[in-house]
């Protein structure tokens, strides 16, 4: 298969499509990611405060590489609405090269 570029798949939630869309752009403009994914409607349920909650919220799915995802991390800490977001990373240990190559290219400064 070759050698592949060491990618990132990042997830967070936001309350709405407008703030996931923003951050998309913001992300997408600042070079930190090379292709985000957002998916409407999801149901979380879970425990905040010590009371359970649910609620709709939109799943962001950010591809970036992984040497970008410390700054990717402080971005999203310092400008999510949330007060504490979700911040979850994943190593894609296997992929399609050539799209993991562009989505690392796509995140160069």
């Amino acid at each position: 298969m070759g050698e592949q570029p060491d990618t990132l798949l990042v997830q967070t939630t936001c309350p709405d499509l407008e703030s996931a869309r923003g951050m998309a752009r913001a992300l997408l403009d600042l070079r930190l990611a090379g292709c985000i994914n957002l998916i409407n409607n999801i149901e979380s349920h879970y425990r905040w405060e010590g009371e359970t909650k649910q609620g709709e919220e939109v799943l962001m799915l950010i591809k970036t590489p992984a040497d970008r995802y410390p700054a990717l991390q402080q971005w999203v800490a310092e400008n999510h609405p949330y007060e504490l977001p979700e911040i979850i990373a994943v190593d894609v240990t296997t992929g399609l090269p050539a799209y993991l190559k562009w989505i690392n290219e796509s995140a160069r400064v």
